[in-house]
């Protein structure tokens, strides 16, 4: 079953951060477990972001979040954002294309 984390933070320093989130996916090119992953912004609170990301399977995100390479980039991320991030963990059950 295909899975989605989302991860909410809040950072004044997003520049930093997507600098940060650019070399890890460079770093990681061609290894992502990720299938597919969207930013966005929370247009009613300001500095608040979602890093939307859909993987094949839970265990598959699970893998993702043990390797060392990811730990190492929370461990770097924590240091700009103003808090700790939020994990919603989502199966998935049903999806529509929906287009016009």
């Amino acid at each position: 079953m295909r899975f989605i984390q989302i991860i909410e933070y809040k950072t004044s320093r997003i520049d930093e951060f997507n600098a940060l989130l650019d070399r890890w996916v460079e770093k990681n090119a061609g290894r992502s477990l990720a299938t597919r992953a969207v930013q966005a912004r929370d247009r009613d609170n300001a500095n608040v972001y979602l890093n939307i990301v859909e993987f094949p399977s839970y265990e598959q995100a699970m893998e993702n979040s043990s390797r060392p390479e990811t730990a190492e980039f929370a461990e770097q991320v924590k240091a700009l954002c103003d808090g700790p991030p939020t994990f919603r963990n989502l199966d998935l059950v049903k999806e529509h294309d929906v287009q016009s």
